[in-house]
């Protein structure tokens, strides 16, 4: 594994906490996002996580501004994959936008740039062809607060080439991952093979409106000693990407629940800017959830 220069295409949820991770780790690092403002949003995210690095690593100083120097910043394509070893992609959790972004990708990066989606359902197999080089691209995907909760899965395709599949696997290993490499293509990996049905039984039970969100948590954190419910995780992951999960379900299977939850995410939280964490609200408010509130399990 001779990686050097690692490009994190998208610096949302996911992208610019990988981004942050590899460059913590020694890599240089270029953040590509569709424009400047976007890229200084990420910046500005960037500034908390050196708090909490130090807060939950005990990261130096002297670490975290090694950090900020390995990261680079771009809104151009082309530039950000000049010298990419490997590229991350962390764009929205849509196939057509996934698709799209692929298909420009392989006209600008450089033939030995390896691909990696770190997309959290869907399967590389599905976008391989677009890719323009099957045998150099895998998924690679990290769960939220990753230098926490340190986990790397990584899942090729039938055409991954297996020496490609080995570096990323030392790749992950290098910036602090647990690797946990995947025998086979499954939707979800094996975090979110887990953790969506989860999510999508907490979101049913609101919509049948068998129970609301703060005691649908509270079941799940005192039965299981859970540090969060599912509604909680929802803001954390971000509800942008539960009604797009939502809505691909609704959309195959026309199921009347899926439908109506996509109607309510919709309705309630994305149309009202409310997305969770990254907004300040989603269903709790924030920066003092009620579900972290000491009295919240009595």
């Amino acid at each position: 594994m001779n990686y050097t220069n690692i490009t994190i295409a998208g610096s949302g949820v996911l992208g610019y906490q990988i981004a942050f991770q590899s460059a913590f780790h020694g890599f240089r690092v270029t953040v590509y996002d569709i424009n400047d403002e976007v890229l200084d949003k990420a910046k500005a995210k960037f500034n908390l996580m050196s708090k909490a690095f130090k807060r939950d690593l005990n990261a130096t100083q002297e670490q975290l501004e090694q950090t900020f120097e390995n990261l680079n910043y771009t809104s151009d394509l082309k530039e950000s994959v000049k010298d990419a070893d490997l590229l991350i992609e962390a764009v929205p959790e849509n196939p057509t936008i996934k698709i799209d972004f692929y298909e420009k990708l392989a006209k600008v990066a450089p033939k030995k740039t390896i691909f990696a989606t770190n997309s959290s359902t869907l399967l590389p197999s599905q976008f391989a062809d677009s890719t323009g080089r099957p045998s150099k691209f895998l998924a690679l995907h990290f769960a939220n607060d990753i230098w926490l909760h340190n986990t790397a899965e990584i899942m090729g395709h039938p055409a991954t080439d297996p020496k490609v599949f080995e570096d990323v696997v030392a790749f992950a290993k290098a910036i602090g991952m647990l690797t946990l490499p995947l025998h086979k293509e499954q939707p979800g990996y094996i975090l979110n093979s887990l953790l969506v049905p989860l999510l999508s039984a907490a979101t049913d039970l609101l919509i049948k409106g068998v129970a609301d969100p703060e005691t649908i948590d509270k079941t799940w954190m005192k039965a299981t000693g859970a540090p969060v419910g599912p509604f909680a995780i929802l803001d954390i992951v971000g509800i942008t990407t539960a009604y797009n999960i939502n809505k691909m379900t609704a959309e195959k299977t026309e199921d009347p629940i899926k439908l109506e939850t996509v109607a309510y995410l919709k309705e309630n939280f994305i149309d009202k800017n409310k997305l969770g964490v990254s907004t300040g609200e989603g269903f709790y408010k924030y920066p003092k959830p009620s579900y972290k509130n000491p009295d919240f399990l009595k």
